[in-house]
């Protein structure tokens, strides 16, 4: 067994992460007590407490379950030549992890509902002590009961290893700061994540002359997320195609489209985690009310993935059968491109 990290110097996330992996528990209370100010001996489930918005809860609850269970992708099976029938079959997955930021009980819901939805077996949530019991008592409104108050780096490296008290998980899903965030990306070579997530962003594309009011309330709005919140405001004149080609460059989580030109961009927008489209659909909806999820790509990454759904947790298998008839159909196509890569042995299975 490894020693433990020393406390009298920085300490990068890997070697958090790393220590965690090789001593499970020990090095998990020792984290939670150095960047926590935890005191017990071992890691604890969250005990739930306080005073809570039951019914808004679970009425995002059930706006996020309705969206989400509407995703829910078919099975398809086809014969796609004579003899040869392809199947793809989607399945939960057997296990997640859900981390949740201090007290953000939306962010538990917009994993843990969709990953109910999904008939996913098992699901752990962890959490930061101090807002660790209003984060279990919204657990328990939702039907979950796994919720440990850990935190930080060391939370995610409990669920992505597992220690004596945390088994691990087989994806991850969840917005953190940028420990959790780094400990995410470290981890992602040996168990999946949802996305990186970085600083929450905005852009808020408005007509010339528009209610500048509202610009400033979607604004403010995002800078609540922290000091390294990212917000910008295309201005929409006369060149259309110069504002889109603005707001595709920045791919950003959000954005807002204010203004009667504004709003006809939106069909247009490929590069965005979601689009809010006029006057009363303010960001804050989809954080919290809407259905739609609120777990989002940042950092650039709207150009190429898109926001959590359904999906994400859930996996599809494909089942090939040929028979006779069709391998005898297939033997010629295996048998050249064995031998245009070399492949005798692949050859050889062509003929039976």
């Amino acid at each position: 067994m490894s020693k433990p990290v020393p406390t009298d110097r920085p300490v990068t996330i890997e070697e958090v992460v790393n220590d965690v992996r090789t001593r499970g528990d020990a090095a998990l209370v020792e984290w939670s007590q150095r960047f926590d100010g935890t005191t017990s001996p071992s890691p604890q489930r969250a005990t739930a407490y306080g005073d809570l918005p039951t019914a808004a809860i679970l009425a995002a609850a059930r706006a996020v379950r309705t969206w989400h269970a509407a995703q829910r992708p078919q099975d398809l099976t086809m014969e796609v030549s004579p003899g040869v029938t392809l199947e793809r079959r989607w399945s939960a997955l057997r296990s997640v992890g859900i981390y949740v930021p201090t007290g953000l009980v939306s962010s538990l819901i917009m994993s843990a509902v969709p990953a109910q939805e999904a008939g996913v077996d098992r699901i752990v949530v962890c959490t930061p002590p101090r807002g660790a019991p209003a984060v279990a008592a919204a657990a328990a409104l939702l039907g979950i009961e796994e919720v440990w108050a850990v935190g930080g780096a060391q939370a995610i490296a409990a669920m992505a290893y597992g220690t004596e008290s945390i088994a691990p998980v087989d994806k991850i899903f969840g917005p953190g700061g940028g420990a959790v965030n780094a400990a995410k990306l470290l981890v992602s070579r040996d168990v999946a994540i949802d996305l990186p997530a970085g600083p929450s962003e905005v852009v808020v594309v408005a007509d010339e002359g528009f209610d500048e009011e509202i610009i400033q309330q979607e604004l403010a709005a995002q800078m609540e997320h922290g000091p390294d919140s990212r917000a910008n405001v295309v201005r929409v004149g006369v060149d259309l195609e110069a504002a889109l080609a603005e707001i595709e460059g920045y791919a950003a989580e959000h954005v807002a489209l204010l203004g009667i030109r504004a709003e006809s961009l939106a069909p247009r927008i490929r590069n965005a985690g979601a689009v809010f489209v006029g006057p009363y659909s303010p960001v804050p909806a989809g954080d919290y009310a809407t259905g739609a999820n609120h777990v989002l790509p940042t950092g650039g990454w709207a150009k190429s993935t898109g926001g959590l759904g359904l999906e994400a947790f859930m996996k599809a298998v494909t089942v090939q059968r040929v028979t006779k008839e069709g391998l005898e159909r297939l033997a010629p196509i295996i048998e050249a491109l064995a031998d245009l890569e070399d492949m005798p042995a692949h050859k050889l299975t062509a003929r039976r």
